[in-house]
């Protein structure tokens, strides 16, 4: 089993900065991608970026593109992911997730999930 914990959500005002951290514990060595999904209100939970973790390869969604940067650090076993520029949109509880297999945009090919973090961007 693996582990994900989340931490970093908070409230910000548009144009502002967050940075999220999740972190893998257990049976870590299974885990080949981590990602990182977003659910507002109302919605469904939507793919954000994914990291590849012997790769390295990266991949977000094209409303993030530019604002949002995922990160890992294998040795750590942590996935970050830095958001600048907010905007209300981007409201949401973000899910830390990860799957033993290659970088993946769909959600049901994730094996593990975290509990989540709140980000509010105030307009």
């Amino acid at each position: 089993q693996v582990q994900l914990v989340e931490s970093g959500g908070g409230s910000v005002q548009a144009g502002g900065s967050l940075r999220l951290s999740c972190a893998a514990s257990g049976r870590t060595f299974s885990i080949n991608a981590m990602g990182w999904f977003r659910q507002a209100p109302g919605k469904e939970r939507e793919f954000v970026a994914a990291i590849g973790r012997s790769s390295g390869s990266t991949y977000a969604t094209d409303s993030v593109k530019g604002r949002f940067t995922i990160s890992g650090n294998n040795a750590k076993n942590t996935v970050d992911l830095q958001m600048t520029s907010l905007k209300s949109e981007d409201t949401a509880v973000y899910y830390c997730a990860a799957r033993g297999g290659g970088i993946a945009m769909s959600k049901s090919l994730y094996d593990y999930w975290g509990r989540g973090t709140q980000v509010t961007v105030s307009s």
